[in-house]
Order: C-alpha cells, then sequence, then structure tokens
C-alpha cells in the first residue's frame, strides 16, 4: 500500500532549462522525516517549485509532496499522520520536464508504490524510455523524466533482489545529468543514491549516513563528508557507507571534513540571506586572501597542480564564465593584461564550444563558478581539455565537479551563499582572479616582489573598504526607497567600472523584476543616450583620477545625461569633487588602484538592488524564475 498526500495547488509552465534542485537522503535512529525536511528548508535555495517526502515505515512507502515552496508541504503534513521512520527521502523540485504541479512533484513512485525516487537534472532519452514503459502496459502518472526511473527500477527489481545492483543497472540506461537517490520498500535501512554531472554528497554519522545535494543537507548533524566521482553509485545504511562505479567495481573516494557549521547557513538576525551575506563581505575577501603571500614574499595557491615551466609556456588565457561570473571574468581580464601582458579573452561558456575557439596547449582556460557545478561550464571544461589546453578554475565549493576537472584550482573560502543572487560570491572571485594575475606575473617574471607586494597590501586593506561602505549603507538604501517607483534603471561605467555596471543591472534585475541596462559610457552617443528621458535613474562608476584621462571623459558623460533630465546617482572616490555639481546622489568610496575599485563599487550597487527589491515586496533571497545554479545546458 502506498500513501501520497497531496493539495491542489496552481501549476504554471515552464521551458526545459533545469536549474538545481535540492536532494536529501537519511538513514539512522533519527526521525527522517524531521531530519530530511530540516535539509530540504537548508537547499530551499536550490529550487523551490515543490517539494516532497518519501519515507519507508513498517514495509510501506508513504509519501507527501506539494507544489510551491515548503511552507505548502509544512501545512500539508501539519494535517497529516506520518508513521515513525529512520529512513526517508526528500527534494525541492526545480522543474524541468512537466509543470511545477503535485503531479508532478518529486518523489516519484512505480506503479506498485514500492520504489521511490528523487531526482536533479534531465535524462535526454527518458522520450524513448517512456515510449518502452508505456509498450510493457506499465501505466505513468506525470509528465516528468523522473518517474521513468522508478518504473525502470521496479522493472529491475523483478529480475534482481539487490537494490544497488538495480540501480546500477539503470543508470546504464540513462543519457544525460542525474543525481538520483532512491529507497524501497522492501529495503528498510537502505537508502542508494547516483550521480552523473550532477552533485550528491555523503555525510557520515556515528549510527546515521546522509546524502545531500551539498553538505548543508546534513551540516546540523555532521561535518564529515565524502566527496563521489563521475558515474558512481552510493549504498548508506545506518552503519555504512558503500561506494561503487556503475559497473560495479569499488570506487574510490575522498574523504573531506566541512569547516563551516550550521550557523553559516542560517540568517544570523538579518532579514534576507543576501543582507547576511552582504555584510560577510570583509571577511570573505580577507579569507580569500590568507596565506596566499608567503614569509619569503611569494604568492602560493592552493591546489595550483600547474608547473611554473607550464605557466610560463601559457601566451594567451580564456576565461570563461556564466552570468555574475562572466562580469569577474570581464574585470579579470583589465587586471591580469596590465599585470601580465598575456592577451585574455572572456568568453560565456554556453557559447564557448559552439564557435570553434581557437585553443591548445599553450592556452590557459580559466573557468570561474560559485557552485562548481554550472552546466555549460563543465561542458566547456571538457571542451578545452579535449584540445590540450590547461585549465584552471575559480571556484568557492570544495569537491565540486569543475574543481575536480580541472588541472588546477583557486578557491575562494567564501563559504556558503544561500541567496540566490550572488555578492560575496562575486568579491570573492575577483580577488581570486587578481591572485592569479599577480601569480602568473610572478611566474613569468614580469612583475617584481616588491611590486606584487604593494598589490597584495592594497588587496588586504580591501575588507575596511567594504566595511566601510557597509556602515555608509543607509545613504544607498534611502536612495532605493527614493526610487522604487521607477520601471528603468540605467547603470555605466568605464574601464573596470563597465563590468561594476553591468553587475549592478543584472541584481537590479535579479531582485526587482525590472528593466535595468549597463552601458560602456563611451558607447552613449553611439545608440543608448536615445533612452534617456526626464526623471530616468542613473547610476555612473567614475573611475579614479589619473586613469588615461577615463575621469574626466565620464564626468562629460555625467553632464550629457543630466542636462537631459536624468537623475544621477554617482559613485566617486573620496576627494573627486569634480562630478559633485552634475551628482542629484554622490555615494563615495575609498581611495584604491583602479583595477581594485570594483570592490567596493559593488557594494553599494548589491545594497540598492536588495533595498529596491524589498520595498516592492519581493522575495530577496529566491526570486522569481531563478534558482542558485544551471546544473543542465
Amino acid at each position: 500500500m502506498v500513501s501520497i498526500l497531496t493539495m491542489p495547488g496552481p501549476g504554471r509552465a515552464l521551458g526545459t532549462l533545469m536549474r538545481m534542485c535540492g536532494i536529501v537522503g537519511y538513514v539512522g535512529q533519527r526521525s527522517a522525516l524531521d531530519v530530511v525536511m530540516g535539509g530540504l528548508r537548508r537547499l530551499e535555495y536550490r529550487g523551490y517549485d515543490s517539494g516532497g517526502v518519501a519515507l519507508v515505515a513498517d514495509g510501506e512507502i508513504v509519501s507527501a509532496k506539494k507544489a510551491g515552496k515548503l511552507a505548502n508541504l509544512d501545512a500539508v503534513l501539519a494535517e497529516t499522520v506520518m508513521p515513525p521512520a529512520t529512513t526517508g527521502i526528500g527534494h525541492t523540485r526545480w522543474a524541468t520536464h512537466g509543470a511545477p504541479n503535485d503531479r508532478n512533484a518529486h518523489p516519484h513512485l512505480d506503479e506498485s508504490g514500492r520504489v521511490a525516487v528523487v531526482h536533479n537534472g534531465i535524462i535526454e532519452n527518458f522520450a524513448e524510455l517512456r515510449a518502452g514503459i508505456e509498450a510493457s502496459g506499465r501505466e505513468l502518472s506525470s509528465e516528468t523524466d523522473t518517474e521513468v526511473v522508478a518504473h525502470l527500477l521496479a522493472a529491475e527489481m523483478e529480475r534482481t533482489p539487490d537494490l544497488t545492483e538495480a540501480v546500477r543497472l539503470v543508470c546504464r540506461q540513462l543519457e544525460g545529468a542525474f543525481t538520483l537517490v532512491i529507497c524501497h520498500a522492501d529495503h528498510p535501512g537502505t537508502v542508494v543514491g547516483a550521480r552523473r554531472n550532477s552533485p550528491l554528497v555523503v555525510g557520515r554519522g556515528d549510527g546515521e549516513n546522509f546524502l545531500g545535494s551539498d553538505v548543508a543537507a546534513f551540516i546540523e548533524f555532521t561535518r564529515d563528508a565524502i566527496e563521489l566521482g563521475q558515474d558512481q553509485v552510493v549504498t548508506i545504511t545506518a552503519d555504512d557507507v558503500v561506494v561503487t562505479g556503475f559497473d560495479g567495481r569499488p570506487a574510490e573516494t575522498r574523504e573531506y571534513h566541512v569547516d563551516w557549521d550550521l550557523s553559516a547557513a542560517e540568517k544570523g538576525g538579518y532579514e534576507w540571506f543576501m543582507l547576511k551575506e552582504i555584510a560577510e563581505q570583509p571577511q570573505a575577501v580577507a579569507d580569500t586572501l590568507l596565506g596566499r603571500h608567503g614569509r619569503d614574499g611569494l604568492l602560493q595557491l592552493d591546489e595550483m597542480r600547474l608547473s611554473d615551466d607550464e605557466l610560463r609556456n601559457v601566451d594567451k588565457i580564456v576565461a570563461i564564465a556564466c552570468g555574475t561570473s562572466y562580469y569577474a571574468a570581464m574585470v579579470a581580464k583589465y587586471a591580469i593584461e596590465h599585470w601580465t601582458r598575456i592577451p585574455v579573452e572572456v568568453e560565456l561558456a554556453s557559447e564557448f564550444r559552439y564557435r570553434d575557439p581557437i585553443l591548445d596547449k599553450t592556452t590557459l582556460v580559466v573557468t570561474i563558478s560559485q557552485s562548481g557545478e554550472t552546466a555549460d561550464t563543465i561542458e566547456a571544461i571538457r571542451y578545452a581539455r579535449q584540445q590540450r589546453a590547461r585549465v584552471l578554475s575559480i571556484c568557492n565549493t570544495n569537491g565540486s565537479t569543475i574543481p575536480r576537472e580541472s588541472d588546477a584550482v583557486i578557491y575562494t573560502h567564501a563559504g556558503p551563499e544561500v541567496a540566490v543572487a550572488s555578492t560575496k560570491g562575486f568579491l570573492s572571485q575577483l580577488v581570486a582572479c587578481y591572485l592569479l594575475g599577480l601569480y602568473l606575473a610572478q611566474v613569468k617574471g614580469v612583475k617584481y616582489g616588491d611590486e606584487i607586494a604593494r598589490i597584495i597590501a592594497d588587496l588586504e586593506g580591501v575588507p575596511a573598504g567594504i566595511q566601510r561602505m557597509l556602515d555608509d549603507g543607509d545613504e544607498i538604501r534611502k536612495v532605493a526607497r527614493d526610487l522604487a517607483g521607477s520601471r528603468s534603471i540605467l547603470f555605466l561605467g568605464r574601464h573596470v567600472g563597465y563590468p561594476v555596471a553591468l553587475e549592478g543591472a543584472l541584481k537590479l534585475k535579479e531582485l526587482a523584476y525590472i528593466h535595468a541596462e549597463g552601458f560602456s559610457a563611451g558607447e552613449l552617443k553611439h545608440g543608448p543616450i536615445a533612452v534617456i528621458e526626464e526623471g530616468l535613474p542613473v547610476f555612473v562608476v567614475v573611475p579614479p583620477k589619473g586613469r588615461d584621462l577615463l575621469q574626466k571623459k565620464i564626468v562629460s558623460n555625467i553632464q550629457e545625461v543630466r542636462a537631459r533630465g536624468a537623475r544621477t546617482i554617482v559613485l566617486v572616490e573620496d576627494g573627486d569633487d569634480d562630478v559633485v555639481p552634475y551628482a542629484d546622489h554622490l555615494i563615495r568610496l575609498p581611495r584604491l588602484p583602479t583595477l581594485l575599485q570594483p570592490l567596493v563599487a559593488t557594494v553599494p550597487l548589491q545594497i540598492f538592488a536588495c533595498e529596491f527589491a524589498a520595498q516592492l515586496g519581493h522575495d530577496v533571497d529566491q526570486p522569481r524564475n531563478l534558482a542558485k545554479s544551471v546544473t543542465v545546458e
């Protein structure tokens, strides 16, 4: 017997683009329902179209699921007595195949109700598999690709009583990217997981074990984790963890200890996770710099598995990223080219391998990803390595796919970032890019040690500058409240201020759902100035004085837009009074070298977007149509 508890809810169609879903599995002595629901709450940022749980209790699968945020599932569970159970799985979904409604919510069961499956990813050959299942007379009840797995498992279990072997056999039939977590009514005390191109982590406890999309799922109970490799199946019981390949052979794993605790994934008294993460940026920048500059005056980067000779042979760098990380790569281009004289191309990961890029063994491909699981970036890495290029990744997530498949890694040490819109992830990526540029300059001998030391000293002073911007945050929040009725806002910048303008516009689009656009200020007269009208808010990031006369040029741009009625919000360094007559609102920035200015200039734009969205009544942490990471192309 199977009990599926749902409540009617609205559905809305989505395309097939998939963001990261949240998955939890548990076997132990505690209430599986409590453990799984707690894990899902910490993973809800990964997807919040629906949620569900399945428990193994008294030889049955008992399931509850509901469309919408987890609060809706909580309401279902509050009205229903769930049987006690110590084995369970759970899921918070970002829809791919099938609208986000109750019927398509996970877990999915086979016809008998003996198998329950949760899934993150896309099974690309599901249509073919579904046709075969339907031809055999089995009836599917949802539109999802996931339900296919439940039926395939049921068929395999008719031939073998070994749940792990059945999972391996099914995985070998699947194409695409997937994480699967499975429980079976005939196997109480066992949960099986599998991964291909999609994240899954094991948490090892005392008399209990866990599975999760990331360590936040089980951080309340253990900080001991096991990194699963590609095409591996893991079976957990209360006392054991067994990992094999899809071929059934024993598989190598890596155990590691997580260096942050439960409090790092909670709001810490802030109204939004995003506010907390904005406030954590001084520490995130300091942590990313920590231990990089040795007593001998040399930079040292963790997991720099490329030799100095390999780096000296690099004659071109291609930086690849998506979204906010792409803007970090744009800043990196300015810094790395200036410090090393190596040409740098910046590429969108989603476009990179489709344009037949020119790569060889003297090319260094630098990928930037907060999660380490961005599908487009992973495929770009694989393409680059096929072309014999070296790959270095900048990432915040230890043990994720991108660092594992790269030749070298610079970890950002920003800690967990829960809000969908990246803040401290972006600043720590910028710092990692600067460190890479300086390291290359050191290896190639194009900068002396004292020159590098001066830049590092400037970087080490940045956390205090960021803190000042946070302390002055009320000023930009007041601007946000004043402008909350605006339906369009523009952002202008020059040099490294141009990517800052793009990032400011992106944050506002993500959180406030209004038209926002970033431009290079030098392009104004080539078309964009036509959209300037009376009262239109325009943010302007002013470069420090002395940078190739750019400061004077952008002051001229401010005059041009203000003459046409724009309302100007000007970000300018201390001591620069040239813009004062043309600024409706003035935001002062600490004085820094031009290349480092984005580390402080970005902060008020983050605060502005957050406050602007809050004034509109939006969910700042979980903006509509977005989730934390795109794990399938």
